[in-house]
């Protein structure tokens, strides 16, 4: 089925979306996305009957917001219009330690529309593991690799489209 892939900053549509949480690479570092990985999953996976919005906190182009708070301004209001929030989160203290990913995850794992996914394989797992405890208090699905964090954020998706 179709995905529409939205970026940091562009307007956000109505209908079902995804947002995909987690650490972001530094840019001109060597360490890849694990969000297209993420954006292939979703289209392969995602069988509703129209297209599925893809919300990315990553920029166009790799081009930067002028303002932080540009970023963090947009980033807030697209997790907050998200069906469902999509937390991965490969902790890697070196590489991508996700500190705000904390903070987010912790304001929507109440919300209903969350899903996390932590990596047992990782380089710093033990670092998910107060995530994870939260993750149970709320009832928020947990999962081990990004195919099935992709799954659970569309069944969580669909469940909240047909209540």
């Amino acid at each position: 089925m179709s995905i529409t892939l939205v970026w940091a900053r562009e307007p956000i549509p109505a209908g079902p979306s995804v947002f995909l949480a987690g650490p972001t690479p530094r840019l001109g570092g060597d360490v890849e996305s694990w969000r297209p990985a993420a954006v292939e999953a979703l289209a392969e996976q995602w069988t509703g009957p129209g297209p599925l919005t893809v919300l990315t906190p990553e920029s166009r182009g790799g081009k930067r917001a002028a303002h932080y708070d540009d970023q963090v301004g947009w980033e807030t209001a697209a997790r907050k219009a998200a069906t469902a929030v999509l937390f991965w989160i490969p902790r890697d203290l070196r590489t991508l330690p996700g500190f705000t990913t904390n903070v987010e995850f912790g304001l929507d794992a109440p919300t209903g529309r969350a899903v996390l996914g932590c990596p047992p394989d990782c380089p710093n797992p033990e670092r998910n593991r107060y995530l994870i405890y939260v993750a149970g208090e709320y009832s928020v699905p947990v999962c081990e690799t990004l195919h099935e964090t992709v799954t659970a954020a569309l069944a969580l998706l669909g469940r909240r489209q047909h209540p």
